[in-house]
């Protein structure tokens, strides 16, 4: 069972994606649906976008082209593309400790070998929360018994608020005022990746 405020955040999102049009959107997806997904992927949807996702599957409207789909489809996505996504942060962010010299304070001392470092890297980013993507490269964490997180734009380590929740991300994203309003009183939520955002 999902929080009841989980449950009206996502509600909220999915008849805004319907009022603004912003994607075609298929029948929700099933209990069993989401057991079979979080079962392959091994993460559990947070509650709000659980609910989201319940309400209405948003894709990309069948007239878009190219390969990369905005929205995931993880009832019908191919899994490798799928996976891709979710390893997508952590990959970022090991790209820029290979080749933007940066390191986290929280890791300790950098090695002086680039590929110590990012074998140190990788075990500390093993152990942060998993960052799920809503659409394109603007993800929540996963985490069932959680919601009300910012949405956050994840691009290597350059992160920013997208929006306070995932209702007030819709509507910012496809029809809001300039990303970054407001943005000085959000709360940064996530344990490692709200010490990156801007």
């Amino acid at each position: 069972m999902i929080a009841e405020e989980g449950a009206r955040l996502g509600s909220e999102a999915a008849r805004s994606v319907v009022r603004l049009g912003c994607a075609d959107v298929l029948p929700g997806l099933s209990e069993e649906e989401f057991a079979r997904i979080e079962e392959e992927f091994g993460f559990a949807f947070s509650d709000d976008h659980r609910a989201f996702l319940a309400a209405g599957l948003p894709v990309n409207r069948s007239s878009s082209t190219g390969r990369q789909q905005s929205w995931p489809n993880w009832r019908d996505g191919d899994p490798d593309e799928l996976r891709e996504r979710l390893a997508r942060p952590v990959q970022g962010v090991l790209f820029d400790v290979e080749h933007n010299s940066f390191w986290s304070t929280h890791w300790g001392a950098k090695p002086d070998m680039p590929s110590q470092a990012l074998e140190v890297a990788g075990r500390e980013l093993a152990a942060v929360p998993l960052m799920v993507p809503v659409y394109s490269h603007r993800c929540l964490p996963a985490g069932r018994g959680t919601y009300g997180h910012p949405v956050l734009s994840i691009h290597q380590t350059d992160i920013i608020h997208y929006g306070t929740d995932l209702a007030d991300y819709i509507t910012q994203e496809f029809n809001g005022p300039p990303h970054g309003e407001g943005a000085s009183c959000l709360r940064s939520t996530v344990a490692f990746w709200r010490d990156l955002v801007d």
